[in-house]
């Protein structure tokens, strides 16, 4: 059972990336889908999070009109796509299930599997430079 994101890289600021993240051993269609990133020195950053419908999406104030995340059940996936990036996007990105990102960054976790508070997949390196 696992997560796994991917389709980080480096990009030049006001470009874009699309993130994916794909289940493996794990529907991901009735949970709920978030995205983090956390950068050098800096703690973990909630991003977005969608619906498991997703018909229902929530962002933090710091990406909110540039990134957007969407979802593929039938394909078991959950996407970020992230448009005109800026250096201060510099960070490993992770997507995880089961939380709630509030528009200042924090996250709530609202699953119910007791001390593993969601699954976590490894994360993608997304560098923007100037």
């Amino acid at each position: 059972v696992q997560l796994q994101a991917s389709g980080g890289g480096s990009v030049q600021a006001g470009g874009s990336l699309t993130l994916s993240c794909t289940g493996s051993g794990i529907s991901l269609e009735k949970l709920v889908m978030s995205w983090f990133r956390q950068a050098p020195g800096k703690g973990r950053e909630g991003l977005a999070c969608i619906s498991s419908g997703g018909d229902r999406s929530y962002y933090s104030d710091s990406v909110k009109g540039r990134f957007t995340v969407s979802r593929d059940n039938a394909k078991n996936q959950v996407f970020l796509q992230m448009d005109i990036l800026e250096p201060e996007d510099t960070a490993v990105y992770y997507c995880a299930t089961d939380y709630l990102v509030s528009e200042d960054g924090t996250y709530l976790y609202i699953g119910d599997d007791g001390a593993r508070k969601g699954r976590w997949g490894g994360g993608t390196q997304v560098t923007v430079s100037s």
